[in-house]
């Protein structure tokens, strides 16, 4: 962030934290995308594990129905050989979904400008040719015509049940930062369990922000999205992506968080990369999102019983310092003063987690003698 930037964002905090106000949000629409349940087929009917949860209850089976008998299709070939060969599958996935666009008839690509980087090294023009070969072949557009009625039934479910939850105003409130993009919801239907935070901006337009959140039915009661609490955490989750992740990719914090992620991604390594979290600047930021995961739910409602189950999670999932995150980014609303943006406060963050790292060494080093 730039020196005029920062400067603007410290004084619109220091305005909202006097007198109170409130800037605008935009209205977060929640939708259905042609091509996200495209590329989920392609990779599902390829056998990526990560798509085939199957939580749709009877869209699962029509699914397989339909597209089992092209599982030996060129495509879903190509689809297979990208995995091993360039890491694409979860997240690089839905960053095509949202790359191209379909009139029905045929697959185009938008804009290859803010793709995410795995697909740096692919050929996308015989990717798009083995694409547009799937969508024809598999009349695709054809399927998701006749699923029509009951995406819309998932997504009225989805707006009725977990929107409630999701107070857009407080992101900016908390990080101190006007909102610069736009927002949607994305239901990924063949997604289940997974869910993603992708990102693109189109030359001369806003970055536009998703979440890619997956489905769920609960076949006993024939209801989807039940749980509304549980959906709504991961829909908080996905939105403090989009103002965390580009923090780390200013070089002052780089240069301060880095070595201490390579620190944390050192110890907790295999249960990181069990959750596909290969690196220390994914650990670090997810780390820092669910941190303010628990601090949202804190302050818009939630049970508190619910909060400290989502303490129990994170600990579960290998972020054992997420205490101590936490109690740091509850230092920074109190003394929002000191810390107008949370850009600031990110050496406190550093701080923090670097003194969880030493404490480790030291344990480890005592129980070995050293």
């Amino acid at each position: 962030m730039n020196t005029k930037a920062t400067r603007f964002y410290t004084l619109l905090a220091l305005l909202l934290m006097a007198g109170g106000v409130t800037m605008q949000a935009q209205e977060v629409k929640v939708e259905v995308s042609e091509t996200i349940e495209l590329m989920s087929i392609m990779a599902r009917t390829a056998g990526y594990r990560e798509y085939n949860m199957d939580m749709a209850g009877q869209y699962t089976k029509e699914t397989e129905a339909w597209f089992a008998p092209f599982e030996s299709h060129p495509a879903v070939a190509y689809m297979q050989s990208l995995k091993p060969k360039y890491g694409i599958g979860y997240d690089a996935v839905a960053s095509m979904s949202l790359q191209t666009e379909t009139d029905g008839k045929a697959v185009r690509l938008i804009d290859a400008t803010t793709l995410e980087k795995r697909w740096q090294k692919v050929n996308l023009d015989t990717c798009l040719m083995y694409i547009n070969q799937f969508y024809t072949d598999t009349r695709f557009h054809e399927f998701y015509m006749q699923h029509e009625g009951f995406y819309e039934e998932g997504l009225e479910a989805y707006r009725n049940n977990v929107m409630p939850y999701f107070n857009q105003d407080w992101y900016s409130q908390f990080y101190g930062m006007a909102p610069e993009e736009t927002y949607t919801v994305i239901i990924g239907f063949t997604n289940g369990g997974a869910n993603y935070g992708p990102s693109r901006q189109f030359p001369g337009q806003k970055r536009e922000v998703f979440a890619i959140c997956g489905y769920y039915l609960n076949e006993e009661t024939g209801k989807a999205f039940e749980n509304s609490e549980m959906f709504a955490s991961t829909l908080i989750h996905e939105f403090n992506h989009s103002f965390v992740n580009p923090l780390l990719d200013e070089e002052a914090n780089k240069a301060l968080l880095l070595p201490i992620g390579e620190d944390l991604y050192a110890l907790t390594k295999r249960m990181m990369n069990g959750q596909a979290y290969k690196n220390a600047t994914t650990v670090l930021n997810e780390s820092i999102v669910r941190a303010a995961v628990i601090i949202y739910m804190e302050e818009n409602g939630f049970a508190a019983e619910q909060v400290r189950d989502d303490m129990y999670d994170q600990l579960g999932r290998g972020f054992h310092w997420m205490p101590e995150l936490v109690n740091a980014l509850k230092e920074y609303k109190c003394h929002r003063d000191k810390y107008p943006t949370f850009n600031g406060f990110y050496p406190e963050i550093a701080k923090t987690l670097g003194a969880y790292v030493e404490s480790e060494h030291q344990r480890i080093n005592a129980a070995l003698g050293k």
